[in-house]
């Protein structure tokens, strides 16, 4: 049998598998910002470990996850989607019990090192169980779907933090079981076990490389958001981080199993693609991660309200999915693509004014739906541009590398707007009258002192919003000018 003509119950089987472990991934991103300041509360955490908390996870997932989609086409995409989700949920165990902000950095770089070999996959499987013309819609089902089963996520995470008290938190990780062994059950039950593509080992060596280099640039935009920066310290971060990746790309161009294959990158589409969802989720990444802090240390909103500014943007994005993948299989990728970018870029800074003005309900709320939209309009065009501008015997590597890109644009977001907002905090205080930098402990403040600090909070949002929404705006500029109406059949030869 066929991949193209797996049965309709196959198919089925498939996208529910894809759909709940995908749900994981979207849980994790946008429940724990959410948590953030009660973690930082329960395990004492400084904000450059509340940086890494989320950064540790997405380190492991951008360098590993071309590996992972690699193992996916090497292996058999089923067995490594599987072993992936297991990875997950036994590290989500390892999370849940952390007792110190390092035991939760470490556990968390193993949980992103699972998901490197589960989010591949799932757009790899879907890839090879449905022909090209149904692929677009059932990538927007996807996404529409896994939205859906998330959306709730940081509600109910919000409502828990807020009567459970600080330590509440860890339920956010132990909600990642039952999902995941659901995903696993149905995943090995009925899904079959697609032919591998291609013959060889895994580029541990490049995987290496670039975990360091990676890692060390983050490292250096973190110490350069310290409220007094280490400018040698910086430097040599920047300067391992410059060096590494460049012997990365180097060995790339001479490893026998590269898991960056460099000839993708003569792609014209492919690279338009890469860069669009870098900038794009840049910006997303970085205003979803100070959002929350925002909300409940300048705004003094409740958790639970923090939590559900995500339910109209999951939502609607879900919804436009859905449409947004029948749209490019009618029109191809560069209009929903363009706009769709342009209107998430208007949001930010609809967003940004909203915080400015402390409206919830009439600002906020109505900011992050519209901010769905686009994004709606985004997803789906854009991997079914990124599946498409190779052949299907590379789609776990294709997949692997654009989704590499959107978590190395997400890690380099929390790092790299830490730098813009902390500058923008520092300018709007008297340190005489409020100690300590952006994103320090609260401590007890007399009213005056109060007041400063929400401002200078809100001061370092907008400053976000602002660098997000004119990153929005250059992806959709990308959109407009580097990817086609229509991708040419046969483009995915050109690079060869």
């Amino acid at each position: 049998m066929s991949d193209a003509s797996s049965p309709r119950s196959i198919r089925a089987a498939v996208l529910i598998a894809t759909v709940l472990a995908s749900s994981l991934g979207f849980i994790d991103g946008s429940v724990l910002p959410v948590a953030i300041p009660a973690i930082r509360s329960s395990l004492e955490a400084g904000f450059g470990q509340a940086q890494w908390i989320v950064n540790a996870y997405m380190l492991l997932l951008s360098s590993l996850i071309l590996v992972g989609g690699t193992a996916g086409d090497r292996f058999g995409l089923r067995e490594t989607f599987a072993g992936g989700i297991s990875v997950f949920c036994l590290a989500s165990i390892g999370c849940a019990l952390a007792a110190s902000p390092s035991q939760l950095i470490a556990l968390r770089a193993i949980q992103g090192a699972g998901a490197a070999f589960m989010i591949p996959g799932s757009l790899a499987l879907i890839a090879r169980a449905y022909e090209s013309r149904e692929r677009g819609r059932a990538i927007g089902i996807w996404s529409m779907a896994s939205g859906i089963a998330s959306a709730f996520g940081p509600i109910i995470a919000g409502f828990l933090i807020e009567t459970g008290g600080p330590e509440a938190w860890r339920w956010i990780f132990w909600l990642n079981l039952p999902i995941g062994l659901i995903a696993l059950a149905l995943l090995l039950a009925h899904t079959p076990r697609f032919a591998a593509q291609q013959d060889g080992g895994l580029d541990l060596v490049g995987a290496l490389l670039v975990t360091i280099g990676l890692g060390a640039l983050a490292l250096g935009l973190t110490y350069a958001s310290d409220a007094q920066p280490d400018v040698l310290r910086i430097a040599l971060a920047f300067l391992a981080g410059v060096t590494a990746l460049a012997l990365f790309w180097f060995w790339e161009g001479r490893s026998k199993a590269p898991m960056l294959p460099r000839f993708l990158f003569a792609l014209p589409v492919f690279n338009g693609a890469n860069l669009l969802t870098f900038f794009l989720y840049f910006s997303l990444a970085g205003a979803l991660f100070f959002l929350p802090t925002t909300l409940i240390e300048a705004l003094r909103l409740p958790e639970a309200y923090a939590g559900s500014v995500f339910l109209p943007f999951t939502v609607t994005m879900s919804i436009m999915g859905a449409y947004a993948g029948k749209l490019t299989d009618r029109i191809g990728p560069r209009l929903p693509l363009t706009l769709g970018a342009g209107v998430t870029g208007l949001s930010f800074l609809g967003l940004g004014l909203a915080v400015a003005l402390q409206a919830f309900w009439f600002g906020i709320m109505p900011a992050m739906a519209v901010m769905g939209i686009g994004m709606g309009l985004v997803v789906s065009p854009l991997t079914t541009t990124v599946m498409t501008a190779t052949d299907d015997s590379l789609a776990g590597t294709a997949s692997g590398v654009n989704n590499g890109v959107a978590r190395i644009a997400g890690l380099f977001a929390v790092a790299g707007l830490g730098v813009v907002a902390s500058l923008a905090y520092r300018l709007s205080i008297d340190p005489a009258l409020v100690p300590g930098g952006y994103g320090e402990p609260m401590v007890p403040m007399d009213p005056a002192a109060q007041a400063m600090r929400a401002y200078a909070l809100i001061t370092a949002f907008l400053s976000v919003a602002l660098s997000t929404a004119l990153l929005s705006f250059l992806s959709a500029y990308i959109g407009w000018r580097m990817l086609p109406a229509v991708i040419p059949e046969g483009q995915q030869r050109k690079g060869r």
